[in-house]
């Protein structure tokens, strides 16, 4: 039932690929700090013994229904940003590997009140912690003109990001923007036909992001499980925008979020990490037929080095 559950929850991505990537050792010790649905860590816990540990994060309380009933499990309610002082909480110094499941559940997209989706009329919230912070309305109605512009343009990549900040700073004045109705009937005349479906995904990306300060808590998670991680530890990374993509590939390069490559004395790299595989593993072509969501996801591996 609760497998079952799960999946109409969210139904994991690169669930096999993901974990064959931690190169998992039975007695060890690892985080998956994006739980949701729980189908990554249940598949980590299939393959750990009695003596094993397994930490989940997440900062929303819909996952809480899915929590698994496992001696070696610990729920973490709370943002991955927050990865090293909860492992300092727990007495774990060091880890034998992190999954990162990156982006939003397929169970944000399909609630329809939310507001993750231009699909459903609701109130335009998009926080992934229902109990804290700004909401997308509050950014909308807030917000000067040229941060709504650089959102739009860093987070969504939308051309015409300014012509869309200017029009919905004009049109708050005459009426709050609250719900996505709101927002697409200001936005809509703005965007070609041919690809508007796109171009609202991108816009509703670039609010999501700077609603839950994705890329902060991103680039602080990435920091601290490099930190954490064990000579020979692994973290295995899923994104589905570049954006987030570009920051994991550095991370697993350099070892810093910018990709900055620093060197000792001697001209030699000292970057902690080493990325395992060239290019990024993308899920098969079946596997994006059953799950659309699939369709934009890279996972990238790396193992700490000694």
């Amino acid at each position: 039932m609760t497998e079952e559950r799960d999946f109409v929850y969210h139904k994991p991505v690169l669930l096999k690929e993901s974990v064959d990537g931690l190169d998992i050792k039975e007695g060890g010790v690892y985080v998956d700090v994006t739980f949701g649905g729980g189908g990554h860590s249940r598949e980590i816990l299939s393959r750990l013994d009695t003596k094993a540990r397994l930490f989940s994060f997440d900062q929303d309380a819909d996952a809480e229904n899915n929590i698994v009933d496992d001696d070696r499990f610990t729920f973490v309610r709370s943002n991955f940003r927050y990865l090293k002082n909860w492992m300092r909480y727990y007495g774990i110094e060091h880890i034998d590997g992190l999954l990162a499941d990156l982006g939003v559940s397929s169970h944000h997209f399909d609630d329809e009140t939310r507001g993750f989706s231009f699909r459903f009329d609701a109130p335009v919230d998009m926080r992934m912690n229902k109990r804290a912070g700004q909401t997308a309305a509050d950014v909308l109605n807030k917000y000067e003109e040229e941060k709504l512009a650089d959102i739009f343009y860093i987070y969504g990549e939308l051309k015409n990001a300014r012509k869309i900040a200017s029009v919905v700073v004009k049109a708050r004045v005459a009426k709050p923007i609250m719900t996505t109705s709101d927002l697409l009937e200001i936005v809509e005349p703005l965007m070609p036909k041919d690809r508007q479906k796109k171009d609202l995904a991108k816009l509703f990306q670039a609010l999501r992001i700077e609603v839950n300060k994705e890329m902060e808590a991103l680039k602080e998670m990435l920091a601290a499980a490099v930190e954490l991680l064990k000579p020979g530890g692994r973290l295995s990374v899923i994104t589905y925008h570049s954006l987030e993509d570009r920051m994991v590939k550095n991370v697993m390069k350099t070892g810093n979020a910018e990709g900055r490559t620093e060197k000792d004395f001697y001209g030699r790299s000292t970057s902690q990490m080493k990325q395992l595989q060239g290019k990024p593993i993308v899920p098969t072509a079946q596997e994006q037929e059953e799950n659309p969501r699939s369709r934009s996801a890279k996972l990238r591996v790396a193992e700490k080095l000694n």
